[in-house]
C-alpha cells in the first residue's frame, strides 16, 4: 500500500494547492470560468462525494455488521484486513477530489463562511480516512494477527461471535491483554471512521440545500357531469390524468 499512500499524499497536496491558490490552476476570481469546466468539476464533486458517502454508509452500518454476524471470526477478520485498506484508499481519493473540486469552485479568499465550513468538513473527512489508512488500520491488522495466533493455540476463532473469546480470556491473561490492546486501537480506528462519516453527513446537508427539484405536470381536464365550467370551479376538475412529467435536478453547488 506504499504506492497508494504516496498517491494520496500527492492528491492531498494538489487539493490544498487548489484551495489556497486556485488561480494557479486557471480559476478566475470574477467567476468567468469555462462552463464546461465548471460542469465537469460539479460532476466530479457529486460523483466522488456520493461514492464516499455510500461506501461509508454500507461498510460502517450494513456490510460489516452482516459479515460479523454470519462469518467465523477469523474469516471475518481476514476479510476485513483485505477490505479496509481498499475502502479507506477509495474514500480518501474521493474525498481529496471532492476537496479539490469544491475548493476550485469556491476559492478560499472569496468564499463565504458556509463554504469555508463545508471545505473544512471535507478536509476533515479526508484526514480521518488518511489516518485510518496510514496509522490505525496497519496497527489493527498486526494486532489482529497476533490475537488470531493466541486464539488458535486455545482452539477458538472459528465460531461466530465473541462468546468463546470472552470465556477463554477470563482464564488466559495473554489473550485478555491482547484483547485490551486490540480493542483500544480498533476503537480509535472506528472513531476516526465515524468522524469521517459525520463530516460527510454534514456536507450532504449542505448539498441538499443546494439542490432545486422542479416538477412540471400536465393534466387532462374533464368537465363535471353537471355541465358547470370555469377554471376556478372545483367541479370542473372532476378527473385528472397526468399526460407528461419532467423532472429536473439542477446541481447548484
Amino acid at each position: 500500500m506504499a504506492w497508494m499512500t504516496r498517491f494520496l499524499t500527492a492528491v492531498a497536496f494538489l487539493a490544498v494547492g487548489v484551495i489556497f491558490s486556485p488561480e494557479t490552476f486557471g480559476s478566475k476570481s470574477d467567476g468567468n470560468n469555462s462552463p464546461l469546466l465548471i460542469t465537469l468539476l460539479k460532476l466530479a464533486h457529486l460523483l466522488c462525494f456520493s461514492t464516499a458517502w455510500g461506501a461509508a454508509l454500507w461498510v460502517t452500518f450494513i456490510g460489516g455488521i452482516i459479515m460479523f454476524k454470519n462469518l467465523p471470526r477469523h474469516q471475518f477478520g481476514n476479510l476485513q484486513s483485505k477490505m479496509f485498506p481498499a475502502y479507506f484508499s477509495m474514500v480518501g481519493v474521493c474525498c481529496a477530489i471532492a476537496v479539490g473540486a469544491f475548493g476550485y469552485l469556491h476559492p478560499w479568499k472569496t468564499s463565504g463562511a458556509a463554504e469555508k465550513y463545508q471545505l473544512g468538513f471535507l478536509v476533515a473527512a479526508f484526514a480521518f480516512n488518511l489516518s485510518n489508512l496510514i496509522i490505525f488500520t496497519p496497527m489493527t491488522i498486526e494486532m489482529m494477527k497476533q490475537r488470531h495466533k493466541i486464539e488458535r493455540e486455545a482452539n477458538i476463532g472459528e465460531e461466530v461471535g465473541w462468546t468463546k473469546n470472552q470465556e477463554v480470556a477470563k482464564k488466559n491473561p495473554k489473550l485478555a491483554s491482547m484483547n485490551k490492546k486490540f480493542g483500544m486501537i480498533h476503537g480509535l480506528s472506528s472513531l476516526a471512521n465515524i468522524l469521517s462519516f459525520g463530516s460527510l453527513a454534514i456536507h450532504s446537508w449542505y448539498l441538499a440545500g443546494a439542490l432545486r427539484l422542479v416538477i412540471e405536470i400536465g393534466f387532462i381536464q374533464w368537465k363535471s357531469l353537471n355541465g358547470i365550467s370555469g377554471a376556478n370551479t372545483a367541479s370542473t376538475w372532476a378527473r385528472y390524468g397526468p399526460i407528461s412529467m419532467r423532472f429536473f435536478v439542477p446541481y447548484a453547488l
